[in-house]
């Protein structure tokens, strides 16, 4: 089973950029399609970006899509989360995690591993 640990989170300016690393232990890494979710206060937890096991084909929420890269690279065992142009909205707790499915898709119950999650505080 894959154990995930976030890092690379805090406090930002507006416009400012953020680079949140997620390291994997304990499983295949090269099996896992691998995703960033953000939960702020008071909300549901909301997909952000998704990449395929290969790192061929990446999906992104409007939100993220222009502003936000994920990448990962399978030798590392480490997905990234590139975050640019960074705005107060986007302050939230951000959660790596990782599904066994051949595609997991958007949606949070298509991932079965989950990291701790890393704080993002963007200052207005």
């Amino acid at each position: 089973q894959v154990q995930l640990v976030e890092s690379g989170g805090g406090l930002v300016q507006t416009g400012g950029s953020l680079r949140l690393s997620c390291a994997a232990s304990g499983g295949t890494f090269s099996t896992y399609v691998m995703g960033w979710f953000r939960q702020a206060p008071g909300k549901e937890r909301q997909f952000v970006a998704t990449i395929t096991r290969s790192g061929s084909s990446t999906y992104y929420s409007d939100d993220a899509k222009g502003r936000f890269t994920i990448s990962r690279d399978n030798a590392k065992n480490t997905v990234y989360l590139q975050m640019n142009s960074l705005k107060p909205e986007d302050t939230a707790v951000y959660y790596c995690a990782a599904s066994s499915r051949v595609v997991a898709g958007t949606s949070r119950y298509n991932y079965n591993h989950w990291g701790q999650g890393t704080q993002v505080t963007v200052s207005s």
